[in-house]
């Protein structure tokens, strides 16, 4: 069993209680817009994270990250990149990955918008973690945690924050 940490859109900004929400995890994942290199190495200090960069990230994130991730944790195979759309809306880039890669959970961010949809079409879970940042157009700073147990999703909680 594995609890995940999971945000996106951070642009920059952790909020001051991600440390003690993300505390019994034993990985943070980030879906890209992470904002600079500063809060991607506080993340890392909470606990080891994999990340991916988003459209807004610079060269300096981008020579350390992969546009996406693709890997096994738990018996569970996920896809992480910041703009892919979501069941029935997928990006074109992102439906070829799915369809080449077959992931049990997918995962981007870039809406700003918190989702957890199941797509019966692909037999996948999708999560938007939302926004943990301060800019755009969200009202509401939303953080995910979630266990893996044997290939399956579980035991999923939000934290919210108005901004």
């Amino acid at each position: 069993m594995k609890r995940i940490g999971l945000l996106s859109d951070t642009h920059g900004y952790i909020h001051p209680r991600a440390t003690d929400f993300f505390s019994d995890c034993h990985e943070i994942w980030h879906a890209g817009d992470i904002g600079n290199i500063e809060t991607l190495e506080l993340l890392k200090n909470i606990k080891p994270t994999r990340a991916v960069y988003g459209n807004i990230d610079g060269a300096s994130l981008r020579n350390d990250l992969s546009e996406f991730e693709i890997f096994t944790i738990e018996g569970l195979k996920v896809l992480i990149i910041h703009i892919g759309g979501y069941p029935g809306r997928y990006e074109k880039q992102v439906k070829n990955l799915l369809d080449k890669h077959n992931p049990d959970l997918f995962i981007s961010g870039h809406s700003h918008i918190l989702k957890v949809i199941p797509d019966k079409n692909k037999n996948l879970l999708h999560i938007n973690p939302g926004a943990a940042g301060n800019i755009g157009f969200h009202k509401v700073k939303t953080l995910v945690k979630f266990e893996i147990n044997n290939g399956v999703v579980q035991e999923m909680e939000i934290f919210e924050s108005e901004r």
